[in-house]
């Protein structure tokens, strides 16, 4: 039994991998596919650890992957988890900077899935991405879902020791030796299925059995970010902000 666990980062691609994941749940039979949904618990236990960085925070990160690896019974399929709130919360998030959380909730969650099932093969997956348009997709992304009043340029400056991926992907190695850390960077990733050819690499699954879908959560146009700036730089209360705001994300922002 091998468990594959896709755990970020954030803005790498990961919704649409998930997505195609959920439509070829069939196709991937018998392999085992635990999205978001399925594992709701241990999600916000990790991210209430970056935030907390508390020993009970933590143990509830090894309680609930213990609970969820002991629900797949004797079973011998492959599973694939895949949530990028696994690393914790988005850096610009709850005064995070950085996903320096990330190598702990994964020692943590791999040694409670090993005390559950210590026969099986454990493989940690991180899509990646260059610092430039990683930031830049981050700070749309806190566009969408905040009141944040930095312009694009700011926030770069502010949060570049964030976009450092590929070293935490290094601490994350350190933290859990014997157990194989794959990087795959999104720009390398020229297929259809995008980040997610390279993990069914990892398990041996023939890319061409799946559908792809078209990529999801893009940049919006310049126009509708310089909005939604002007926006939640404006006078509106917090409740007559909110209604400007579902306005524009109904314009595909």
């Amino acid at each position: 039994m091998r468990i594959l666990i896709h755990a970020g980062f954030h803005k790498t691609g990961t919704t649409t991998m998930q997505k195609t994941l959920r439509a070829n749940r069939k196709v991937l039979r018998p392999c085992r596919i635990v999205l978001r949904p399925d594992m709701v618990a241990l999600c916000e236990a990790a991210r209430a650890y970056s935030v907390s960085r508390s020993q009970t925070d933590l143990a509830l990160i090894q309680y609930e992957a213990a609970s969820l690896a002991e629900s797949w019974g004797t079973e011998t399929a492959d599973v694939v988890l895949s949530s990028e709130d696994l690393s914790g919360h988005m850096p610009g998030r709850r005064g995070l900077t950085t996903y320096d959380a990330t190598p702990r909730i994964m020692r943590a969650l791999t040694q409670a899935i090993a005390a559950a099932l210590p026969n099986a093969e454990q493989v940690l997956y991180f899509t990646t991405r260059a610092a430039d348009p990683w930031l830049r997709s981050c700070y749309v992304q806190h566009l969408r879902a905040t009141r944040i009043t930095l312009s694009a340029a700011e926030y770069a400056a502010r949060m570049a020791a964030s976009a450092d991926l590929d070293g935490i992907v290094a601490q994350v190695a350190a933290a859990v030796p014997g157990i194989r850390v794959v990087a795959q960077p999104l720009e390398g990733c020229t297929t259809p299925l995008g980040p997610l050819a390279p993990l069914l690499d990892v398990l041996g699954i023939a890319p061409e059995t799946l559908n792809s879908r078209p990529p999801e959560n893009t940049s919006p146009p310049p126009g509708l970010t310089d909005a939604m700036l002007a926006l939640n730089r404006s006078d509106l209360s917090d409740a007559d902000w909110r209604v400007a705001r579902d306005a524009l994300k109904r314009e595909d922002f």
